[in-house]
């Protein structure tokens, strides 16, 4: 019934390799968590469980598929070049693209269009501008004008 001294030490060595290697599984595994991204105008956040080391713009593509199957509004689309994403809790600019979405530490985002512009001339905008204008003028002019006279 009693164990040998041999039998005690190949039990201790399986013990100990068992230790070790879940030490060492538990080292090369990364670490997953959960990300919140808010939407402006949408109805509530997206969750969604991301690995720290992913890139920030495989996490922008994946979220806006995520918020397309689940039919919410308003519609964005799914070209996630179009979009930039914001740290709320580093309160800094965009974050990069390439960079891991581990890199700042923060939880929470803020997903967002990015903002274009069209290339209108200052001619252009002046033009219409007095166009606008100018249709305004005459109607008001012609209301008050006929009161005036009228009197």
């Amino acid at each position: 019934m009693k164990k040998s001294s041999i039998e005690k030490m190949v039990q201790q060595k399986r013990r100990n390799k068992g230790i070790c290697d879940y030490q060492r599984t538990r080292k090369s595994k990364t670490l997953k968590f959960l990300i919140i991204i808010k939407v402006p105008g949408s109805t509530g956040p997206l969750r969604v469980l991301w690995n720290e080391r992913e890139k920030v713009c495989r996490v922008i593509g994946s979220a806006l598929k995520n918020y397309a199957r689940e039919e919410r509004l308003p519609v964005l689309g799914f070209d996630a070049s179009n979009f930039v994403l914001y740290c709320v809790d580093a309160e800094s600019d965009a974050l990069n693209p390439l960079e891991p979405i581990g890199s700042l530490g923060g939880r929470n985002f803020v997903l967002c269009k990015k903002k274009t512009f069209s290339p209108t001339t200052e001619s252009q905008s002046k033009l219409k501008s007095s166009k606008s204008n100018g249709g305004l003028k005459k109607m008001l002019n012609k209301i008050f004008s006929n009161k005036i006279l009228s009197h």
